[in-house]
């Protein structure tokens, strides 16, 4: 987990989550553990590179499990941790809002 983090809690949540593809990677996984290619698909337009950089640097932080089955060929599993789900207030709220915007903007 990052040591280092910004002392506004804006920020430091910012610093976490603050990119397009964590988001769409934790909204994916509010519904429960998926495998590295589901998510690629689920996620978008996103590149085999970037996912992984991204899932890596969100197990680091503790917002997601990583579990390595041992077969041939591997199998690998992505489970938001308890701090991972503790960020679904966040995007329901994000959810709420984009949805208004979007009635507003449309």
């Amino acid at each position: 987990m990052e040591k280092n983090l910004p002392a506004c809690p804006v920020e430091a949540t910012l610093t976490l989550i603050g990119n397009r593809w964590k988001v769409l990677i934790i909204r994916d996984l509010l519904d429960g553990t998926k495998r590295f290619g589901e998510l690629k698909k689920s996620v978008g337009s996103i590149s085999q590179k970037v996912l992984t950089a991204n899932l890596r640097s969100m197990e680091d932080n503790g917002l997601l499990a990583r579990k390595v089955y041992p077969e041939v060929p591997p199998r690998v599993e992505y489970t938001l941790t308890e701090t991972g789900y503790s960020l679904k207030p966040v995007l329901d709220a994000m959810d709420i809002w984009g949805t208004e915007y979007k009635q507003k903007n449309s």
